[in-house]
């Protein structure tokens, strides 16, 4: 770590020493001895607290020695922009607000420097000084890179404090410019619905979530939450039928529906077509979680042994670790009920090996970052994408 922050420091020195060079060199009336040793008492000085392995006193060094003006300007945002990433943001918002104090700045490069307090204050945690500064960019500025930048930050500021409907208001234009935009705006229409459901304005919320398809119509949350609306208000022949568009959505989300499909149908007392549906599910993807769930019916209607005997056909063409452990269980309860004492020893120890397997074993993953939990987050708390946390599956998954 500190190897690079010790090249980040270096290269800054080097710009630095450039920038002195050039003030120096452009006060022709001093002599030549005197700019040279000018030089060399600031400049060097910065460099020997370097290669003694002391940055800080190096960067303040820097700084003192490097009068603000055009041709130093970029260099002190540079240094800014490393006491950021070093995780010393306040020292960055000194810098920054020293630059915005001179009147010498251009329009352009004052909006570049507005936009870098704006960075150092949302990484402080100052979201409300952060916003002001944004907003004002995005009512003045004249550039368009940095409106644009600035949009681009206000937006995840916004996210950040959870204010969905003015992060949506906000990215209109980014909505129709940006296909990436969609798939976040749908989930904060998705977020905006939760709360509306909360507050039992259920009419806004199927708005909101009908809204949310349109803008990204492989929207699993938003299908899964019009299910539940439809199930509510106790349509549930509806509620199968927005479900069953699931694994055309994303075929990795089953697992995640299958709770959702089994109580529509268990209230709309149809059980022999739950079994229907998941064979079908079966085969366009045989994961753990519906084997599972067909080895349940199978158990209740035919008994344990029917179970055993299907349950261990499909794992031989699909097998998990969650579907073994699974299948011993059955096996455990087949023993019992035959009264065998006692228990085989050997399943017992089979058991031990699929528990222990399975601690703590997550259940989700995002496809992104590799971010792994047990319960699913519809935004990834690492990477902050959307979308991109799904049900493992395969042998060790669901």
């Amino acid at each position: 770590m500190f190897d690079v922050v010790l090249l980040s420091v270096l290269l800054a020195a080097i710009a630095i020493g450039f920038g002195l060079g050039v003030r120096y060199t452009s006060r022709r009336l001093r002599p030549p001895s005197s700019r040279t040793i000018g030089l060399s008492k600031e400049y060097f000085v910065g460099l020997n607290y370097l290669l003694n392995e002391q940055p800080d006193e190096a960067i303040n060094t820097f700084i003192n020695a490097l009068d603000v003006n055009s041709d130093t300007v970029e260099t002190h945002i540079a240094l800014g922009k490393l006491f950021r990433a070093r995780g010393e943001a306040d020292k960055a918002v000194r810098i920054h607000q020293n630059l915005l104090a001179r009147p010498a700045l251009s329009t352009i490069t004052n909006e570049h420097v507005q936009l870098e307090l704006a960075r150092d204050f949302m990484a402080l945690g100052v979201h409300d000084r952060a916003q002001r500064l944004l907003r004002a960019l995005l009512d003045k500025s004249l550039s368009d890179l940095y409106r644009q930048e600035a949009k681009r930050l206000l937006i995840d500021l916004l996210e950040r404090e959870k204010e969905w409907q003015e992060a949506f208001d906000v990215a209109q234009s980014l909505i129709k410019q940006q296909p990436g935009m969609r798939r976040p705006a749908a989930h904060w229409l998705c977020e905006l619905a939760q709360e509306e459901i909360q507050q039992a304005s259920r009419a806004l919320a199927r708005k909101h979530l009908k809204k949310a398809l349109q803008l990204d119509e492989r929207c699993v949350r938003a299908t899964l939450l019009l299910a539940e609306l439809e199930m509510d208000n106790g349509h549930y022949t509806r509620a199968i039928e927005r479900l069953s568009h699931i694994p055309q959505q994303d075929i990795a989300h089953i697992p995640t529906m299958l709770p959702a499909l089994q109580h529509a149908y268990e209230r709309n007392n149809d059980i022999q077509g739950f079994e229907t549906h998941l064979y079908r599910l079966l085969g366009q993807a045989p994961y753990t979680s519906i084997i599972i769930a067909l080895g349940e019916l199978v158990h209740q209607r035919d008994g344990v042994d029917s179970a055993i005997e299907r349950t261990g056909e499909w794992l031989r063409e699909a097998p998990s670790l969650g579907g073994l452990d699974y299948l011993i269980d059955l096996y455990h309860e087949s023993q019992r009920l035959s009264g065998k004492t006692p228990p085989d020893t050997r399943l017992l120890l089979l058991k031990h090996h699929t528990d222990a397997l399975l601690e703590g074993k997550p259940r989700h993953r995002c496809r992104r970052c590799g971010f792994a939990s047990d319960n699913l987050a519809w935004q990834c708390p690492s990477c902050r994408r959307w979308g991109t946390i799904k049900p493992i599956t395969g042998v060790d998954g669901e």
